[in-house]
């Protein structure tokens, strides 16, 4: 089981040698319980926060004395310290309008979501636990503290934070807590949409993330509607042994827990529904989903305030989902030269995950194939960009070439380079721009 780390402990000592109590509470403690490396150690305590704030002298940041909060600097390490507290009325289904301190750490703990994040510990190991919390992480369980929907309605993002807890966990909403997820799921429409994303991005990540988005497509169709076509959608395929929204979540499930793999896997077919044909022999068809989809999902993620480099990441890879590369040295070179490593291997990790989704799964070969031809033309530091050619503009401007004339040049020798038609060496491309441009030079 995880140490509480030398720094936080630090901190808990001050508290209690100035006549405080002092805990590790939250997340913390309950990653403790399962073994997992937590990534914050927050503290809670009767103090009162200017009595934190006098204790830790120049250390302490008032980052949030309204709520009770201050922030102790531990050399590099940041430890949150919070005063023991009842929260008053939630506004906007999002935060309390007023606080008040309490000297009772339960007080603190019956306000928090969920069970297993309502337990807290000293210093000394001895845990305060008054909601269950580690008994609902032996049964593999996720429960509000309290009435669930009472816990919903106060901050609508505990909805998501508890997907996020599923997926990522693999804790599983009782009964009560999932039908209030449900019924309460309208209010993210009120949560502002860098906080959807933090929490949509951490939960696409998670092991479970698929089994999740399966229970609460709902969910996820608040603030992405789009989705909610795909749910149900025959795809009337000999290819396909879902409906398009399964098909996703298994293709989803086949990709390595990365935010843009997971977003592009869950984003891959959602032009599907809009693209839809039925032909005379009942064959279903999208022609044009992929481009669809990827004018779908540049606006849903646009919707969330997602960094650029995430969504046109994203978008190029839904773009590409479904492009036919040949598996040639040509055809991987002429793809590496547009996307690049980086995108290249994950959109093979895409075409994997889509084909495993499928009633037959023929083409995992050729994607290896093609993977194998990648790893052969970098080893080999293979010329697929124009400014790998052995020459440069100015060489082609001795020959009398200028302006537009140069570029398209340096493209059409590209080209024949990735053919193999001629090798990349400076003698044989400039006799190569010499042939193509005879009569200008």
């Amino acid at each position: 089981m995880t140490r509480i780390p030398g720094y936080v402990n630090e901190i808990l000592q001050a508290l209690e040698r100035g006549g405080h109590e002092a805990w590790c509470v939250g997340g913390c403690v309950r990653d403790r319980f399962l073994g997992r490396e937590p990534q914050d150690w927050d503290v809670t305590t009767s103090a009162r926060p200017e009595q934190t704030m006098a204790l830790f002298g120049d250390r302490a940041e008032a980052t949030g004395l309204r709520h009770g909060t201050v922030t102790v600097r531990c050399g590099t390490e940041r430890v949150e310290v919070t005063t023991f507290r009842r929260d008053g009325a939630y506004r906007d289904h999002r935060r309390p309008e007023t606080v008040a301190f309490t000297d009772s750490l339960t007080e603190d703990l019956r306000r928090r979501d969920f069970t297993v994040n309502a337990m807290a510990m000293d210093r000394h190991g001895v845990v305060c636990d008054p909601f269950g919390g580690q008994e609902d992480l032996a049964r593999g369980v996720l429960r509000c503290v309290g009435t669930a929907e009472e816990r919903l309605r106060e901050d609508a993002l505990r909805i998501l934070r508890g997907l996020r807890f599923s997926a990522c966990l693999g804790l599983v909403p009782e009964a009560e807590t999932e039908a209030a997820m449900h019924r309460c799921a309208p209010l993210l429409a009120d949560i502002a949409p860098e906080r959807i994303w933090e929490e949509l991005r951490r939960l696409l990540c998670g092991a479970w993330a698929a089994e999740t988005l399966r229970r609460f497509p709902d969910v996820l169709a608040v603030f992405w509607p789009e989705t909610a076509a795909m749910v149900g959608f025959e795809q009337h395929s000999r290819h396909h042994c879902y409906d398009v929204w399964e098909h996703t979540l298994h293709a989803l499930a086949a990709v390595p827990g990365e935010t843009v793999l997971r977003c592009t896997a869950l984003l891959h077919d959602v032009g599907k529904p809009a693209c839809f044909t039925l032909d005379s022999a009942g064959n279903g068809h999208f022609p044009g989903h992929p481009e669809q989809g990827a004018v779908l999902a540049d606006a849903m993620l646009r919707r969330l305030r997602v960094d650029n480099r995430t969504r046109e990441t994203v978008v190029r890879l839904v773009r590409w989902h479904d492009r036919n590369i040949p598996r040639t040295p040509a055809g991987i070179g002429r793809a590496l030269s547009e996307l690049g490593e980086e995108d290249l291997r994950r959109l093979l990790e895409i075409k994997r995950a889509d084909n495993l989704a499928q009633a037959r799964q023929d083409l995992l070969g050729e994607i290896r194939l093609a993977g194998d031809i990648l790893d052969r033309l970098v080893e080999e530091n293979a010329c697929v960009r124009i400014n790998q050619l052995a020459v440069r503009g100015g060489d082609l401007a001795e020959l009398g070439l200028a302006g537009a004339q140069i570029g398209r040049t340096l493209r059409a020798l590209l080209d024949a380079v990735l053919d193999g038609a001629v090798p990349n060496t400076r003698e044989a491309l400039m006799q190569y721009a010499r042939n193509m441009n005879h009569e200008t030079v």
